[in-house]
């Protein structure tokens, strides 16, 4: 009697190790849907997928010789300090930041923490905003957002938070022509 009873108990168990083998081969199965597209059998074209962030190049409402020049350059954090930035700005001018012509188009200015100039491009996004940076999407890691700009006050925040805490609001003024 013993043994009937140690065979039935193996073979419950075999149907449950079973059963469960199968319930985890087809969590494998499902689970891994979603990263794979089945092939459609519909008569319609397939779409493009476009990845967020990504799509047609847009380009600035800013042209690279708008901001090519000698400009007096500061800071501030708290809004209120904007006026007195720009007059802290405008006295700089006796050692200025200068933004030069790149060789393909762009803008020749620094990156955040980095000591030497590089061409940097001038970017629209589809949201009307202006970014300066580096190749690539609007807004990336490495740009800046152009905050305002009249011609002769311009005033960027980069995009990386860690940055615009340091940095703040950039203050370019663009100082007077050499006679």
């Amino acid at each position: 009697m013993l043994e009937g009873k140690t065979g039935m108990v193996r073979s419950v168990s075999v149907r449950a190790v079973a059963k469960l083998g199968i319930a985890s081969a087809l969590t494998l199965f499902l689970g891994g849907c979603g990263s794979f597209n089945l092939p459609s059998f519909s008569s319609s074209p397939p779409s493009a997928a476009v990845e967020p962030g990504t799509g047609p190049e847009v380009p600035a409402t800013i042209r690279p010789d708008e901001i090519v020049g000698r400009w007096g350059l500061a800071s501030y954090q708290n809004p209120a300090d904007r006026a007195r930035t720009e007059v802290a700005a405008k006295a700089q001018c006796k050692q200025p930041y200068v933004i030069g012509a790149g060789s393909s188009g762009g803008v020749i200015m620094h990156l955040a923490d980095q000591a030497t100039p590089q061409e940097l491009r001038l970017k629209g996004s589809q949201g009307g905003k202006n970014y300066i940076g580096p190749p690539g999407p609007a807004g990336g890691e490495q740009d800046r957002e152009i905050v305002s700009f009249d011609g002769r006050v311009l005033i960027t925040r980069f995009t990386d938070q860690d940055a615009a805490t340091r940095y703040g609001n950039m203050v370019y003024v663009r100082c007077a022509p050499r006679a």
